[in-house]
């Protein structure tokens, strides 16, 4: 993926400015026949996949309105996500041989304090999901000059993490989660008052948000 490409750092530099303006599974009986698992229907559109994104975060933050931003949140293109990138015709290369397909943005925030971010994609096949999840947490961790945490306790294997204390570009510790799960690749990000704040919100929405996806 092209270098110096960093979406949770840009979706930030996006929302902080105007802020401060402002199934069931049920256990099968032995002896008895399993059920044949439903097909599983995935969504056609970003318009589909914006039902599948979480409404509301742990921290009770309010919603942003998705047209209030610069650019505005919600549904993804292909397009769109190329120009998070410092060469977007490159990266829509790269985009298209990883089966990018679209995806969602959502928000919530209040006055120049915390922040909470999702972003849900959906690409053709799990391998361009996951070198997806990858390239984003790897391209963070070097811009922000952080640890990233692969496999962390109490998350989905192939999950990668990293908290910061701030910076010029944010307005307090924030923590980034970045996870494939099946053809989505899941990214949250949180500013906080505290990076513990922040982990926990992370965790708290990445789990919502993964159960709201088919299985993977």
């Amino acid at each position: 993926m092209t270098r110096g490409r960093s979406r949770g750092v840009l979706a930030l530099l996006a929302v902080l400015p105007w802020l401060m303006h402002l199934t069931a599974c049920a256990r099968a009986v032995d002896g008895e026949p399993r059920p044949s698992p439903a097909a599983v229907t995935l969504p056609a559109s970003a318009e589909d996949l914006e039902e599948l994104v979480v409404a509301e975060v742990p921290s009770g933050l309010p919603r942003l309105p998705d047209a209030d931003l610069d650019p505005p949140a919600g549904a993804k293109r292909l397009e769109d996500i190329a120009h998070y990138a410092d060469d977007p015709a490159r990266e829509l290369e790269v985009l298209r041989e990883f089966g990018y397909r679209h995806g969602w943005e959502r928000f919530w925030g209040s006055g120049s304090g915390p922040m909470t971010g999702v972003f849900v994609d959906q690409f053709e096949s799990r391998a361009g999901a996951g070198a997806y999840a990858e390239d984003l947490a790897r391209n963070d961790a070097e811009h922000y000059d952080g640890v990233l945490h692969s496999n962390p306790p109490g998350l989905p294997g192939g999950c990668r993490m990293l908290t910061v204390d701030g910076g010029p570009e944010l307005s307090g510790p924030t923590a980034f989660v970045w996870c494939s799960h099946g053809v989505f690749s899941v990214s949250v990000t949180a500013v906080a008052e505290s990076k513990d704040a922040a982990e926990e919100e992370v965790r708290a929405v990445l789990f919502e948000q993964l159960d709201r996806l088919p299985p993977g």
